[in-house]
């Protein structure tokens, strides 16, 4: 986990920190599949800048994600740039929204941060590419390699009492 210790740097209102630092990225669990950022490590670009009634974080790097098709399940990835930012108020007191949860005891929590920052840049949908035709959803076949119909529409088995019903009236 990358963190950054917000000690080291002294800055009065007005003044800005720049640096280049190297966040390790952990894996995404998104709707029971789990999604590899390439690299795990990445090369991030840090502002810090100190306001009078707080500091503002900012935090750029580009993010690539690795993993299964929302569609079909073939290997599937997708590039967002990633530029995020958050406030910490010098004096937050109870106000929940002029805190950041990534500042424990000086400390900004940056893996934290950018994996939060990398999830909310996804789209809901991660497809191979946008037009996917998907699986079949009779024989579970690709239907990107393999487009067909089945001639014969299966019905539900559940739904048979149903149908007997509405046939004898």
């Amino acid at each position: 986990m990358t963190s950054f210790k917000l000690r080291s740097v002294k800055l009065r209102p007005g003044e800005e920190y720049r640096d280049a630092k190297e966040v390790e990225l952990e894996p995404i669990e998104l709707g029971g599949q789990r999604y590899l950022p390439v690299p795990g490590r990445v090369e991030a670009e840090l502002a810090l800048t100190r306001a009078s009634t707080g500091t503002v974080f900012e935090l750029r790097f580009p993010g690539r994600v690795h993993g299964p098709c929302f569609r079909c399940l073939t290997d599937a990835v997708v590039d967002v740039p990633i530029a995020a930012r958050e406030y910490q108020a010098t004096n937050p007191g109870a106000e929940e929204e002029l805190r950041t949860p990534y500042v424990v005891d000086d400390v900004l929590r940056l893996s934290d941060w950018a994996r939060d920052a990398l999830l909310l840049a996804l789209p809901d949908k991660i497809l191979c590419r946008p037009d996917c035709a998907g699986l079949c959803p009779v024989c579970g076949r690709d239907l990107n390699r393999e487009p067909h119909e089945h001639e014969e529409a299966v019905g539900d088995p559940r739904w048979a009492a149903l149908a007997e019903l509405r046939e004898r009236l």
